[in-house]
């Protein structure tokens, strides 16, 4: 008797656990404003929480000065638009872009005065299925420990409080969500422009898969929330498929944002799209219930902390590479944009005697 009655506490117990689903905004564009690594004018050109120094990947070829150039962040003139290939040419990409746009003080929105993700994409003249993505500089990392960036953007060592928090840089709104099990709803702050277009949000989880997920048309005005509702997602714990997994040793799973998808149809006007983003939000179960345990398993193991290790350090050769890559292409670019004349200055040039 007594071993029924603690097998129902059980069964209520997993069936509460199994009904709450976690509510957490995987990336908020108010919160990437560039304040460190100042340009000869004094302004700012990174952000110092998601900040990062692909110098330590480059080759012994270059000074120590190059590599201190070599840092980007995900603040938001870094982002880039990349259009399908039939759609782009020179023009399309010289006037796509994304910028940091601020939202009007007299706003009766809460994150009035601040910065969101103003979106230009220059879509084809002629009609044709036409679609552009738009992604950070580098892919977002979900693997790098939390630590504080100085005014150069230098990482510092962690600090104990940082190391307790077990959490990574590109946590708490900066483009990475830990301990997702299935998603539910995901859920994007948009101002739409009346434009026809069709809106995609782009996701990759713990296995490298990226997924995306239609989140509908921008053809309104105004601010509006975008919602996406799993069709798949069983409310009714009963009808789930139970698994049981080893809790120890098992990687936290997690979800990053890729970036947005702007897809415009044949038959659709809007040759140049404008669009405004304000942050994505993700309903999700979680894949691991957070519990106090008599024995630290990774304390004595350390087999996670391996593993993530090494995912970690694959995710910066990836990243280094295409930053060091874009660095020498600047460094070749040409920076005249006139001639130097060969006339001498007080020369009448095309007059006849």
């Amino acid at each position: 008797m007594k071993k029924t009655f603690i097998l129902v506490l059980m069964a209520f117990f997993l069936v509460g656990t199994l009904a709450f689903a976690e509510e957490a905004t995987l990336i908020d564009f108010t919160l990437l404003d560039a304040d460190i690594c100042a340009d000869d004018d004094g302004n700012a050109t990174q952000n110092g929480r998601t900040v990062m120094d692909f110098g330590v990947t480059a080759g012994a070829t270059f000074t120590d000065e190059q590599k201190s150039l070599m840092k980007t962040s995900l603040a938001l003139p870094n982002w880039e638009v990349k259009l399908n290939s039939s759609a782009q040419s020179t023009q399309s990409k010289v006037l796509s872009r994304v910028v940091s746009a601020p939202v009007s003080e007299n706003s009766i929105q809460p994150f009035a005065g601040k910065n969101v993700m103003g979106v230009r994409v220059e879509f084809p003249k002629f009609s044709a299925n036409s679609n552009a993505r738009i992604m950070p500089a580098f892919e977002i990392p979900a693997y790098e420990p939390l630590a504080t960036a100085d005014e150069n953007g230098n990482i510092q060592p962690q600090t104990d409080e940082e190391k307790a928090s077990g959490k990574t840089r590109f946590e708490d709104g900066y483009g990475v969500v830990k301990n997702v099990g299935t998603l539910k709803s995901i859920s994007v702050t948009t101002q739409g422009e009346n434009f026809p277009h069709g809106l995609y949000v782009l996701l990759k989880d713990t296995d490298g898969v990226e997924r995306r997920y239609f989140m509908g048309y921008l053809g309104f005005d105004g601010w509006k929330e975008l919602q996406w509702n799993n069709a798949n997602y069983i409310s009714e714990v009963r009808n789930r498929e139970l698994r049981i997994v080893p809790i120890y040793p098992r990687g936290m799973p997690f979800v990053k944002f890729v970036g947005f998808q702007v897809t415009r149809d044949a038959m659709h006007d809007g040759e140049t799209f404008i669009g405004y983003f304000k942050d994505v939000k993700i309903i999700y179960d979680k894949a691991v219930l957070s519990s106090e345990r008599d024995i630290a398993d990774e304390d004595v193991w350390g087999i996670i902390q391996t593993k993530e290790s090494a995912k970690q350090s694959a995710e910066m050769s990836r990243f280094g590479e295409t930053q060091v890559y874009r660095f020498l292409e600047k460094e070749k670019m040409a920076t005249e944009d006139t001639f130097e004349s060969s006339l001498s200055n007080g020369q009448d040039n095309g007059s006849a005697e």
